[in-house]
């Protein structure tokens, strides 16, 4: 039969009455649109072939949806912090969508949709027929059909390579004829497996709406401001409208003219109207209904959905370092831009460890403390917190705002993409030097190697520390290496203790030269610390005051794990994931390790303990109200370009710091020479650390920390070696090889050879603290011995001890024998003294003796005037 014999309505009535035999469907619809085939020089015979040939199923999948990441409130109830979408879609269940959009969706685009079998066959063959004509392009596609389209559309959404997508794209929206036969295959297939309302559910889920918005819900959230559910018949036309031509009747733009036709508001109420007046005639409404309808304006509510961390305020940084982590996760795929790109389509719910209350204060502070931008320098403020035992980061703030907008980051200083908390890995900078709290890994080192905190080392700058050694590179010299101390603190015998307190950089030094460089860096490296950049930690000996570039947030779980008994939990920010399914997903876990024994981590916190209380951090406790027991330590670098206070409780640790960001056109400056609102910025860090340890010690408390045992705290007694008669340098030797400090005194009088040793102090033979320092003084060569003048008569004595000054002292006694005697001397007899050293003898007087004799004279010369009596 030729084409002009057949009428569309001869096709119908051919196929109507087989439409409900799914069996055959695909035959007799490729039947009914023969003649529009025939047009296009295909066989019919073939076209059966080939339509019966094409797959039939297709799954209604999961669709694009948005994925959200929330913080949770301290009643336990989410806060959104940001959304992520590449389409902005919420899918809603079929009871979930108003009544008014169904009926809609039907009377606007598939009138016939609860009678065909998935083919609107009076549609199809107009469609095809003038298509094929060179006509126009006409629509007539059913809505199973169109939910077939988009179904393909958005497979092709989902492919990750450009190549792929463009191509699968092309196949799933070119026009002809056989992209239709398989649509119209498909939507026979879907109708087979899926119920009416499940179908139209889906393609009002799935649809476009204009611009990203996707799926009825969100359609409702963005134009009015509400909900599928709770939309009104005005409303529901108007989104229905914008499915027939979205670039047309979308709602977001101003009214204009397209090739002289009106776009926007006017032409939206032109396609709405129709609509609603298809729903009258279908009885979906009432005559009443219709005419409140078209009456009502056009008066959207548009919303602007939230996408991406820029919508997340202060808590921009963190929600960055959140999406690294997705993008490092393989639970989202293979690769970072297939991780993220899953999590946006994926409809992902991420609740995160972020507490409200902490963040608020650590933005508060630092917007009062630390500003955005500071004339001729390059700074930043920084504030991490980790909760202890679990490693789950509650604060993470700077100074600097938030953008990923080039334009912005271009024009505007106070703005930063870089998250300069964490690792270059996760959206940060390549760290900083943390200056002196990194002297704590050393610390670590010392008590773990059975060193005491009161043990004493050799802390007196020198420019030439000799050689260190290192079990890793072999041993180590570093010559120029001469560090002072901030203060210029010139002690020469330093305990352990003494340098954390008021952090002492030769009396680390000193200590690294007892210690091996090797076991500090894999202690450091015990406590979760690595260098920021991904590069392996450097452990020369200028490491042991900080040089290695870390991130804040690393030093903020290293002391957390310092505060936890010595056991490190790595830092997560995710507590839980729920997928579009409601099942929980896998989230990265966070890893706990033993850093250091207990009984070390317990003297590290008495030295930290001390330095909040006596040392360097008291100004950052002064600031904390309420107060807990509490550890830290503080850091300053080379010419205070970069200021730390590090610290915790037994629940909370905070890392705050202002850095200067060294890749800034403005360079570096001198913190102390520089004032910030409430005082100079070298010590923002303490007003900051106290304001947010303030607020953690309200929320979580503190406990005591355990007692550190006395062989921590007490050095070993150990014996001071007789020296006495070795060379100078056989006695530095010895004493350094018996853990002592060697201290040269100088030369003495004495009669062993001259340049040996003469005496020590403290004295051979006795004990002394492991490390304390031992004084050894050299002989001269030139002393003389005193000879024993005990029982001599004063002259005879006198004579005997020529060459001394001799000074005569009368002790009056009732021993007649001792009458005129020298009783004692002073130096003692045999005491090696220099020539003409001052020597006192005393002589006995008897009372009542004789006069003449001589003994009993009282002017030394023999010639007194005698006794009284």
């Amino acid at each position: 039969m030729s084409v002009k014999k057949r009428t569309a309505k001869g096709v119908l009535g051919g196929v109507l009455g087989f439409v409900g035999m799914s069996a055959v469907a695909g035959v007799l619809v490729t039947v009914a649109v023969t003649p529009a085939l025939a047009l296009s020089g295909m066989a019919a015979t073939n076209t059966i072939g080939v339509f019966e040939n094409l797959p039939e199923f297709l799954a209604i999948d999961q669709l694009s949806q948005k994925s959200n990441i929330y913080a949770t409130q301290s009643d336990g109830s989410p806060v959104l912090l940001a959304s992520f979408y590449d389409q902005n879609r919420v899918e809603v269940a079929s009871d979930q969508i108003s009544q008014f959009a169904k009926d809609a969706a039907v009377a606007g685009e598939d009138p016939r949709f609860f009678e065909h079998g998935g083919i609107d066959v009076e549609g199809t063959v107009k469609g095809a027929v003038q298509t094929v004509a060179g006509g126009a392009t006409r629509g007539g596609s059913s809505i199973s059909q169109q939910y077939v389209k988009n179904v393909l559309v958005q497979k092709c959404e989902v492919m990750t390579v450009e190549k792929d997508r463009m191509s699968c794209y092309d196949d799933a929206t070119k026009t002809s004829i056989d992209r239709k036969l398989k649509e119209m295959r498909l939507a026979i297939g879907v109708e087979k497996k899926y119920s009416k309302d499940q179908i139209l559910q889906s393609y009002l889920n799935i649809t476009g709406f204009g611009g990203t918005v996707y799926g009825i819900e969100s359609a409702a959230n963005y134009y009015y401001s509400t909900t599928a559910a709770n939309l009104t018949l005005p409303q529901a036309a108007s989104l229905v409208a914008i499915v027939n031509n979205p670039s047309k009747f979308q709602l977001d733009l101003p009214d204009s003219e397209t090739n002289g036709a009106a776009n926007g508001y006017a032409a939206n109420k032109v396609r709405r109207d129709y609509i609603l007046g298809e729903m009258a005639k279908l009885k979906k409404i009432t005559q009443e209904e219709y005419a409140a309808a078209i009456a009502t304006p056009i008066e959207p509510a548009i919303q602007e959905p939230s996408t991406g961390c820029q919508t997340a305020g202060d808590n921009a940084y963190f929600c960055d370092y959140v999406t690294k982590i997705l993008q490092n996760d393989p639970t989202f795929g293979d690769n970072e831009d297939e991780r993220f790109m899953n999590f946006k389509r994926g409809g992902y719910d991420v609740y995160t460890t972020l507490d409200l209350d902490v963040q608020a204060t650590a933005t508060a502070t630092l917007r009062a403390q630390v500003p955005t931008t500071y004339a001729g320098w390059d700074e930043a403020g920084v504030i991490s917190s980790v909760q202890v035992g679990t490693g789950r980061v509650l604060a993470m703030s700077q100074s600097k705002l938030y953008s990923q907008d080039p334009a912005v980051l271009e024009t505007s200083a106070d703005y930063s993409s870089i998250n300069y908390n964490t690792d270059s890995e996760y959206g940060g900078s390549n760290g900083f030097q943390p200056g002196s709290t990194y002297k704590t890994f050393t610390l670590a080192e010392w008590l773990k190697e059975g060193h005491s905190l009161n043990e004493r080392v050799n802390s007196a700058r020198k420019s030439d520390w000799g050689t260190f050694q290192d079990s890793c590179l072999g041993s180590q010299t570093f010559p120029g290496f001469n560090p002072k101390n901030d203060a210029n603190e010139s002690g020469t015998n330093y305990s352990a203790l003494q340098s954390t307190i008021n952090s002492i950089n030769t009396g680390f030094i000193g200590m690294a030269k007892k210690l091996d460089l090797c076991g500090i860096r894999k202690t450091a490296e015990a406590f979760g610390v690595h260098r920021a950049d991904g590069n392996p930690l450097e452990q020369g000996a200028g490491s042991v005051l900080g040089t290695n570039e870390i991130a804040p947030l690393t030093m903020a779980a290293a002391f957390a794990g310092m505060a936890n008994n010595g056991t490190t939990c790595s830092p997560i920010a995710i507590d839980k994931i729920i997928g579009p399914d409601d099942t929980e997903r896998a989230v990265p876990a966070s890893t706990c390790s033993q850093s250091v024994d207990p009984t070390v981590a317990a003297g590290m916190q008495y030295a930290m303990g001390k330095v909040m209380t006596e040392g360097s951090a008291t100004a950052a406790l002064y600031g904390t109200s309420p107060r807990v027991p509490m550890i830290g330590k503080t850091g300053t670098t080379d010419g205070n370009y970069d200021t730390w206070m590090s610290g915790a409780s037994t629940k909370v640790a905070t890392v705050t710091g202002v850095v200067s960001l060294r890749g800034g056109p403005n360079g570096l400056a001198n913190q102390r020479d520089i004032d910030f609102p409430d005082g100079t910025a070298a010590t923002a860090r303490h007003r900051m650390w106290g304001a947010v340890m303030s607020v953690a010690n309200a929320k979580y408390g503190g406990d005591e920390f355990p007692e550190a045992s006395s062989s921590v705290l007490y050095a070993v007694q150990v014996p001071v070696p007789d020296l006495r008669g070795k060379s100078m340098a056989d006695a530095k030797s010895t004493l350094e090889s018996a853990g002592f400090t060697f201290s040269d005194g100088g030369a003495v009088s004495d009669n062993a050879a001259a340049g040996t040793v003469a005496r020590t102090d403290p004295a051979g033979g006795g004990t002394a603290d492991r490390g304390a320092t031992v004084t050894v003084y050299s002989s001269d060569g030139k002393a003389v011995t005193i000879p024993d003048v005990v029982g001599k008569s004063q002259k005879d004595a006198q004579s005997a001890l020529s060459g001394f000054q001799v000074e005569v002292k009368i002790e009056q006694t009732d021993d007649l024998t001792k009458n005129g005697k020298v009783i004692s001397v002073e130096p003692g007899a045999g005491t090696t003294v220099a020539p003409g050293s001052n020597v006192m003898i005393v002589v006995g007087k008897t009372i009542g003796a004789a006069n003449g004799n001589g003994n009993g004279a009282e002017n030394g010369n023999g010639n007194g005037n005698g006794g009284n009596g």
